[in-house]
């Protein structure tokens, strides 16, 4: 499954960004003249699914799902930013990436698909707190200190979650495969590092533990068959273990 997300849009930065051309401006345009008019049907059918939403939202799957929390995803704030916005001077195209508006608050494919939302509206936020607590309080509880959940992760021996302890400090614990969160964890790994690798989005979080390197790798841009995520382990920076990994949505 190939995932777009902020963290991996926002990493574009050795791609050209350029003007949208006269060819793409009608994309641009029609996209516009959508939001304009609330037209959700049309909408709905010219997206890639699954939108991304940020953990622990979940993400938007199909077209039902997207007109039901359309008024969500497009509030009056970024409708008016949209609805405003001019072709020419707002929007820009990004390599192979595809168009994006000002910084990337969305992004559009050169088919005219909507491929992701980074804007996050008041409500959405607010979900995302009470998701982020509820979740806090059924983790173990020495484990629920931390700034922000980044992901959690599945392969066929573990489950891995990932958190921002704040600092560019991030934090890994794992239990076996079919362990609740809520018991201790079977391994903490503190002092983790992010990685970004190349320009398309894909990032590892990395952490050491004595002569072993955990690798958890990120994969937004692959092979047709890559997995969405994979967890590496280093003996002496010896490869000892590789792992497909599930991105698990709440």
């Amino acid at each position: 499954m190939k995932r777009i997300v902020l963290l991996g849009l926002l990493l574009c930065t050795s791609i050209t960004i350029g003007q949208v051309t006269k060819k793409n401006r009608k994309i641009v345009t029609t996209f516009i003249d959508c939001i304009k008019l609330h037209k959700k049907t049309q909408l709905a059918a010219q997206v890639a699914y699954p939108i991304s939403r940020q953990y622990p939202l979940p993400d938007i799957k199909d077209e039902t799902e997207f007109i039901a929390q359309f008024d969500e995803l497009f509030d009056a704030v970024i409708t008016k930013k949209i609805v405003h916005s001019k072709p020419i001077k707002d929007w820009s195209e990004v390599g192979s990436r595809g168009i994006m508006l000002f910084g990337g608050d969305l992004w559009l494919d050169y088919k005219g698909r909507l491929i992701a939302v980074n804007y996050q509206s008041v409500q959405e936020q607010q979900k995302r707190h009470l998701l982020v607590e509820n979740e806090r309080s059924e983790l173990y509880p020495s484990i629920t200190g931390y700034k922000e959940p980044i992901c959690l992760l599945e392969t066929k021996q573990f489950r891995i979650r990932i958190d921002d302890m704040g600092n560019r400090d991030f934090r890994y614990c794992s239990w076996a495969a079919g362990k609740s969160m809520a018991e201790k964890p079977d391994l903490i790994l503190k002092k983790g590092e992010f990685i970004p690798e190349g320009s398309g989005g894909n990032h590892s979080y990395v952490f050491q533990n004595g002569e072993y390197r955990y690798e958890c790798s990120i994969i937004i841009m692959g092979e047709t068959d890559a997995p969405p995520a994979q967890l590496t382990v280093y003996k002496n920076d010896k490869e000892i273990l590789t792992q497909r990994a599930e991105i698990i949505e709440k």
